[in-house]
């Protein structure tokens, strides 16, 4: 197999992340800190007014595997709570304030952070060989933070996220947009990720080779979404990549 692209996801791939966006310390500063715009919100309506107006974004989109705009929904939580007061701010902070809004709410709601043990050791390995590239189901607004915080963003060009999309995987079109990017076919890369639905069959129905990272050990699943190789530690993907060029 000629390799000349390796495609990576992000969340339990790349990075250990745990996040909990049901805990009420986010809705509490957030309604604090909207209090000194003047909207008047306690938690639990705050939380409610996010999820709602979530829940209004998927059920507008006549996508399979639809995808929400976190920044959006604040934008538009804004927007149904503004008083007087709150439009008399600048300009600019009215802008700002609903990217300020999703970090805040990531922020409190992460718990854990970390790129995967050896992670940086080997893609910088592999990055003097092939081009790496990240298709990932996320935010913007806080993936690309995230992957910085992990110290891997400077590894990966293009870097897909699918919240700009308004779609999720295993829609191709992902795929295909970071495929489109590295100028590659789909027989010429290689996808790792650690979702045999969303990662494994997304890839395999572009026709990209598919690496399965499960540190936990194999799943199993249908026969749709079995990888054709599974990797259990970075440590051992030079060899797997290997194992491909080799065929």
């Amino acid at each position: 197999m000629e390799i000349r692209a390796l495609l990576f996801d992000v969340n339990g791939t790349l990075i250990d992340i745990e996040t909990d966006e049901w805990m009420e310390e986010i809705y509490r500063a957030i309604g604090h800190f909207l209090a000194y715009q003047g909207i008047a919100l306690r938690r639990g309506e705050v939380r409610d007014l996010y999820f709602q107006i979530m829940k209004e974004q998927f059920a507008a989109t006549k996508e399979t595997y639809p995808e929400f705009d976190v920044v959006a929904v604040w934008r538009e939580a804004i927007r149904r709570q503004s008083t007087e007061y709150t439009r008399s701010l600048e300009p600019e902070k009215l802008r700002q304030m609903p990217l300020f809004l999703a970090e805040l709410q990531r922020g409190i709601s992460r718990k854990r952070l970390v790129a995967f043990p050896q992670t940086q050791e080997i893609l910088t390995q592999l990055k003097t060989r092939y081009p790496l590239a990240v298709v990932s189901d996320a935010q913007s607004v806080y993936g690309l933070p995230e992957l910085r915080a992990a110290g891997l963003a400077g590894f990966f060009a293009p870097i897909i996220i699918s919240g700009d999309y308004g779609y999720r995987k295993p829609d191709p079109r992902l795929f295909q947009a970071a495929l489109t990017k590295l100028q590659v076919r789909p027989s010429q890369a290689i996808f790792i990720g650690n979702d045999r639905f969303r990662d494994i069959q997304g890839a395999r129905q572009v026709g990209m080779k598919t690496i399965l990272f499960c540190p936990q050990g194999n799943p199993g699943g249908p026969p749709e979404t079995e990888p054709d190789y599974l990797l259990y530690r970075y440590a051992d993907l030079p060899r797997a990549i290997e194992f491909f060029a080799a065929r």
